[in-house]
């Protein structure tokens, strides 16, 4: 029975994605509309990437330091630890499980709300492909934006961790500096940057799908937009241990 669900949800999302991708009928309008979801869902979240950022890129520093205590590990390495940290995982994937909640959320709660006020309605009546006037603009934009804030998270995260090994005194700032550049590996950055575009993409369109699906009141856009939630923090963990499976091993 829960298969059965599963796959009947796959099927509708599929044929909500044929809608969406399908080409615009203003390219005027589109590009006007992806550039305001652009500072909404992207600028709108520097605040809180630059917040979690800093303060975990401290925190992971600080915590190498402590687990990496010995006379015999040289103290470089305690950022060339955190740089790994930060790269690979932090900001590409932790990012984006936050966004998952705070921009998934929004998309899902602002269609949905269209859909019980009839507004999706009212623009199917006219002859204008809902899905992909509402959805399309803000898929592009995550996919644009999301890359962005996860290598600006990379900045903020690797400074953070500067920052408190230069006023804990744990990690000097010439030993900090000479691990950032130890062995560091440029396909990183791409592998990071490549799964945030797949991460973003499946937050934009799964919060879109459940919004866009929503029927009753407005209790049920509350669910709705719990779902997607949901549903999108699971598919980034699946997709991130597919991804990291193929490109990393």
């Amino acid at each position: 029975m829960i298969i059965g669900q599963a796959f009947d949800l796959l099927g509708r999302y599929c044929r909500f994605m044929w809608q969406v991708l399908s080409k615009p009928e203003k390219w005027s309008v589109f590009g006007q509309r992806t550039l305001q979801e652009i500072y909404k869902l992207g600028v709108d979240s520097l605040g809180i990437v630059t917040l979690i950022s800093f303060f975990v890129g401290a925190v992971v520093t600080i915590q190498m330091a402590n687990n990496l205590d010995n006379p015999f590990i040289p103290t470089y390495t305690i950022g060339y630890a955190s740089r790994e940290t930060i790269v690979l995982e932090f900001s590409s994937t932790i990012v984006c499980l936050i966004l998952a909640g705070k921009v998934g959320s929004n998309i899902s709660s602002e269609i949905g709300t269209m859909r019980i006020t009839e507004q999706i309605d009212a623009l199917d009546i006219m002859g204008i492909n809902s899905a992909a006037f509402l959805a399309a603009p803000k898929v592009l934009a995550m996919v644009i934006s999301v890359p962005l804030l996860v290598c600006y998270s990379m900045c903020i995260g690797i400074v953070g961790g500067w920052v408190s090994g230069l006023a804990t005194g744990m990690v000097p700032s010439d030993d900090f500096v000479y691990g950032l550049h130890f062995t560091f590996k440029s396909f990183y950055i791409f592998y990071s940057l490549f799964k945030s575009t797949l991460f973003a993409f499946i937050i934009a369109s799964v919060s879109s799908f459940f919004g866009y699906n929503v029927s009753g009141g407005a209790l049920d856009v509350g669910r709705a937009s719990t779902k997607s939630v949901v549903v999108s923090c699971i598919s980034i963990l699946m997709v991130n241990l597919l991804v990291t499976q193929l490109m990393l091993t």
